[in-house]
């Protein structure tokens, strides 16, 4: 497996990646200074001359994505195209929850001082014309970030994007509706309550009971990541509602059958994407040219081309160039919050989100991103791909690599 190295001169101009035995040769023949490990940038001690550095054509394609976003480089070559890196960000998707937490903690205080007039509408960032929810604007500003960090290392000339263009509204109504439909309201009523209730024909699903007082049912709860769509809710009678309550699991498979319909967790990710696809471009755009593709030109090409369905392979055939090779090193990017609610600053000169290795007395060996840290036992947790070690001994710590912001996780890390 290869793994190419992103090479810089004394003034720190871009030049040809190299090959990870070669960049160390560099270091060891003191000709260049290693600027980052993971992943690998030197920087080589003597200036080269313009005429002298290579003007391939490198291009970044990206295969935007809900939950995982791949990203690649390939150069252009005479004779052979190169991948020069490959990789995947993994998302984040915790954001709506953080979110969620933090409104109810603005909300008890407030309800607990002295009393004020409600007020509404009062804040001007969801008042901005184009606003983008922060839950999927983080995942833009992370595909932003990763591309941003890996144009400071090599020139980039363009950028090559999967335009994504997904039917919800065909994937929810279980058909491909005509251009007048999409206009037209697919409930009953403008009130989701009623729309329900319209629905099923004004009474309960379960007895039948037309005279009594019916309640709309989350068939998958709120707890569960329930959704408020008309396929997620069904009507009850109150007696009825009382027997779901606390065991809605049990009633899930058989209320989903009765209205034909499922809890769609399958489209909250392609939901993401085609959210702030605007804003992405935009931001790609002022990097330098942008191209667009479809899925189905990635698709024949991965087949043409005999490439295994993966996110990065599919970021290869975005860029239009057919790789030589796509056996490279594979990472995966995660793009960190810039602030860490670590209370402790270091343990022994190991900070947070800092790469150690750890070897424990079985002769067993982990390295991984630490998550914890406790001055008082001069003792911290870090969590390897396999194994998440706790309260290990700072001392007997071997400290790789200092955090900068994202992580770049390969397979060894």
């Amino acid at each position: 497996m290869t793994n190419y190295v992103f090479v810089l001169d004394a003034n720190g101009k871009h030049l040809s990646p190299t090959k990870e035995q070669k960049a160390w040769f560099f270091i060891r023949k003191k000709r260049a200074t290693l600027v980052s490990k993971y992943p690998m940038v030197i920087q080589l001690n003597k200036e080269i001359p313009d005429d002298k550095i290579c003007k391939d054509e490198i291009r970044c394609g990206i295969d935007d994505g809900g939950l995982h976003t791949g990203i690649a480089l390939v150069q252009k070559c005479q004779t052979k195209n190169k991948v020069l890196f490959k990789g995947v960000i993994e998302q984040r998707n915790d954001v709506k929850h953080l979110m969620d937490v933090r409104r109810g903690y603005r909300r008890y205080h407030r309800y607990h001082k002295r009393y004020r007039p409600a007020r509404f509408n009062n804040r001007s960032s969801s008042k901005k014309e184009g606003k983008i929810a922060p839950s999927i604007l983080q995942k833009r500003q992370a595909t932003i970030r990763a591309v941003a960090q890996l144009n400071k290392w090599i020139n980039i000339t363009d950028y090559w994007l999967e335009d994504v263009a997904i039917d919800i509204r065909a994937l929810t109504d279980g058909f491909k509706p005509y251009k007048w439909q999409y206009q037209k309201s697919n409930r009953l009523d403008e009130n989701i309550r009623k729309a329900v209730i319209l629905r099923d024909g004004c009474q309960c699903v379960e007895c039948g009971r037309t005279n009594c007082k019916l309640e709309v049912h989350h068939i998958k709860p709120r707890r569960s990541n329930g959704s408020n769509a008309l396929s997620n809710l069904i009507t009850l009678c109150e007696r009825c509602h009382q027997n779901t309550e606390g065991r809605e699991e049990l009633f899930m498979d058989k209320y989903f059958a009765l209205l034909n319909s499922s809890d769609n967790k399958y489209l909250n990710y392609a939901q993401h994407v085609m959210i702030g696809k605007k804003w992405l471009r935009e931001q790609l755009s002022s990097l330098g040219i942008l191209h667009l593709t479809n899925g189905g030109d990635t698709a024949n090409k991965r087949i043409d081309w005999n490439i295994e369905k993966f996110h990065s392979n599919d970021a290869i055939c975005i860029t239009n160039l057919q790789p030589d090779t796509c056996d490279v090193k594979e990472w995966t990017i995660k793009p960190m919050r810039r602030q860490s609610k670590a209370k402790a600053d270091n343990v022994l000169g190991i900070k947070h989100r800092d790469l150690v290795e750890y070897t424990f007395k079985s002769g067993e060996t982990h390295r991984g991103y630490v998550t914890a840290l406790y001055p008082k036992q001069n003792a911290i947790n870090f969590q390897s791909p396999t194994k998440h070690c706790k309260k290990v001994s700072a001392k007997k710590c071997r400290l790789l690599w200092k955090f900068n912001k994202i992580y770049w996780l390969d397979d060894v890390s």
